[in-house]
């Protein structure tokens, strides 16, 4: 901790920018993330934390938002989309990550306002362990928490509007992007995450209190029209708050609604929990739910049956054939278990449409090449199930 130094703007945008280029190596180079906030959180804490969560999901990184105590259900809406994309929300007394070796801090003042306890101190005390703040509170009464280089502290509207400077950053990152086979980064919820936390702060956008503030607004704000706009043929013009809310809170119930479907189908072998969806099943998905829902909520239930089996998750479903022709694969690895790289899967089955890390991969297979996917899936879960047993 930077106890005794006072927060400042940064003036030099190439000094942010250098900031910015430091966090984004950071999640590409870092594996356990640890999100904190401050005290009795509000929207943009809440909010911001999920948009980084997000964000460092697309590349596959284990992350988990401590939030100690219960929240207000007036913020349920913003967990539950972190519940849909396997990202765990833990509270005082639940066991934490083994594997945190970066903690990134939100919205926080100074470090007496961080919601930690003991455990939680003694990962940010370890000198081993990176520590990135994002923050708009400046002045007299503030005290950084992160580490020089990694503390994106400045002038802004709020805590979301800085996770949105890093995510508009990283969209010209195309090279990076490929390398991680990273398609939808700006997406729909990590766009919504970023507008709620501009909203909150500025009191329903009433107080953007200059020029650069209401461009961030008007450029967050036109990116969820489009989205939504492209995606569900619905266009909207978030003016307040309490819109934000609704929208949120109808994806979430979507989400829910398609993450029931997915999980009314799982099966379990020996070692892994799989589900199938075929084409009529995709065909009925995409008549009530868009490609990003299916694609998010599919990510999550490999997960979750990965812990569920103890062992490895899978998740395989067609693609809408106005999507491409393909059928996508998601395998999973439980937290449990570490004796595999899933990678060799993609070696010993000679994948070459497909990449991952470790412990997840994705792959995707031409429908052309699977006379039936049951079968398929079928010899698929046998074969893995061989593999981790020499």
């Amino acid at each position: 901790m930077c106890q005794g130094m006072e927060k400042t703007a940064i003036t030099d945008n190439r000094r942010r920018n250098r900031i910015i280029d430091n966090i984004i190596q950071a999640v590409v180079d870092r594996q356990g993330f640890l999100l904190l906030g401050h005290k009795n959180p509000d929207e943009d804490c809440i909010a911001s934390m999920v948009g980084f969560a997000l964000l460092a999901a697309k590349f596959s990184k284990d992350i988990c938002i401590y939030l100690g105590k219960q929240i207000h259900e007036h913020f349920q809406y913003l967990l539950n989309i972190c519940t849909y994309n396997s990202i765990p929300i833990l509270y005082e007394g639940d066991p934490l990550p083994a594997s945190v070796d970066t903690v990134v801090l939100f919205d926080t003042a100074k470090p007496s306002m961080l919601e930690a306890d003991a455990r939680v101190r003694g990962i940010i005390d370890d000198e081993s362990t990176l520590k990135i703040e994002i923050d708009h509170h400046l002045g007299s009464d503030s005290q950084y928490s992160g580490q020089e280089g990694y503390r994106l502290v400045t002038e802004a509207s709020s805590s979301g509007e800085l996770v949105g400077q890093i995510l508009l950053r990283l969209r010209d990152r195309k090279r990076l992007l490929r390398r991680f086979q990273i398609n939808d980064l700006v997406s729909r919820n990590i766009v919504l995450a970023v507008l709620t936390g501009i909203i909150g702060d500025s009191k329903m956008g009433l107080y953007l209190k200059n020029e650069r503030e209401r461009e961030y607004y008007r450029v967050f704000s036109a990116l969820f029209n489009d989205l939504l706009a492209r995606k569900t043929t619905r266009r909207t013009n978030f003016s307040d708050m309490q819109e934000v809310f609704r929208e949120i809170q109808r994806l979430s119930r979507n989400e829910e609604k398609c993450f029931n479907t997915f999980m009314e189908r799982k099966r379990f072998s020996q070692k892994i929990g799989y589900v199938v969806l075929g084409e009529q099943d995709v065909e009925t998905l995409s008549r009530e739910f868009d490609n990003d829902t299916i694609v998010s909520v599919a990510r999550g239930v490999a997960d979750i049956l990965a812990e569920e089996s103890r062992w490895l998750g899978l998740v395989c479903y067609f693609d809408p054939p106005e999507q491409s022709d393909l059928v996508q694969f998601r395998l999973r690895r439980s937290h449990l278990y570490k004796q595999t790289d899933l990678r060799t899967v993609l070696e010993t089955f000679s994948i070459a449409n497909g990449g991952g890390h470790e412990g997840a991969i994705g792959f995707r297979i031409p429908k052309s090449e699977i006379e039936d996917l049951e079968s398929y899936v079928a010899d698929l879960v046998r074969g893995i199930e061989e593999l981790i047993r020499n």
